[in-house]
């Protein structure tokens, strides 16, 4: 499979063929499943919390005695039954959210993600930035007909101009490949992706 290498003007550098053990292979739909709902699982921060019947201030007094008043027996007001009382089996933050995915699983997916989204790449020779800016950053995304769509840009090692210049923009994210996740590739409408990236993609998963 072969695609395009662009400048950050736009023009036509050279073409590379892309690995198709990587990049063209019959998407597992299960995989991709299973390694989302596990990263959406992980991203829940487990921080809610309610009062039980032992926690709710009050009710320590039996509101009236256990025999003869033709009422049904109550040993306190802050009952879950009560207003105002304690909740029964409400959320507490000792809830352990993650769900576990087996490592070749969590491969095939990534292979899967990268084949689904073979399509939609665009590939940059590099970026150039002297300095963080906003401006320019728009002009590549413009350079490379992608201004209108939801880009994920990937780069091979952390770019702190590349991270900064995409900041304030909404559509843009910016990720190096270490970070790279089954989840912001299927989120993405487009890649926007260095070259050197895809040659470390490439070793990782061929």
């Amino acid at each position: 499979m072969k695609v395009k290498v662009l400048s950050v003007t736009g023009d036509l550098v050279k073409e590379i063929n892309l690995n198709d053990s990587v990049w063209n292979i019959e998407p597992h739909q299960q995989a991709l499943y299973d390694t989302v709902i596990s990263q959406r699982a992980a991203l829940r921060q487990g921080t809610k919390k309610v009062k039980t019947r032992a926690e709710v201030r009050g009710g320590g007094r039996k509101p009236w005695r256990q025999k003869g008043t033709g009422r049904a027996r109550q040993g306190s007001i802050r009952a879950p039954q009560w207003k105002g009382g304690g909740v029964a089996f409400g959320p507490n933050p000792n809830i352990n959210y993650k769900k576990s995915v087996n490592r070749k699983v969590r491969q095939l997916a990534m292979k899967s993600a990268l084949s689904v989204k073979a399509t939609d790449i665009v590939v940059l020779d590099k970026f150039i930035f002297n300095k963080p800016s906003t401006k320019e950053m728009i002009s590549i995304v413009k350079n490379v007909n992608l201004d209108t769509q939801k880009v994920l840009i990937l780069t091979r090692d952390k770019d702190d101009l590349v991270n900064k210049s995409a900041g304030n923009l909404q559509n843009i994210k910016t990720l190096n490949v270490a970070k790279l996740n089954v989840y912001d590739l299927l989120n993405a409408s487009k890649l926007l992706i260095t070259e050197d990236a895809i040659k470390a993609i490439e070793e990782v998963y061929v």
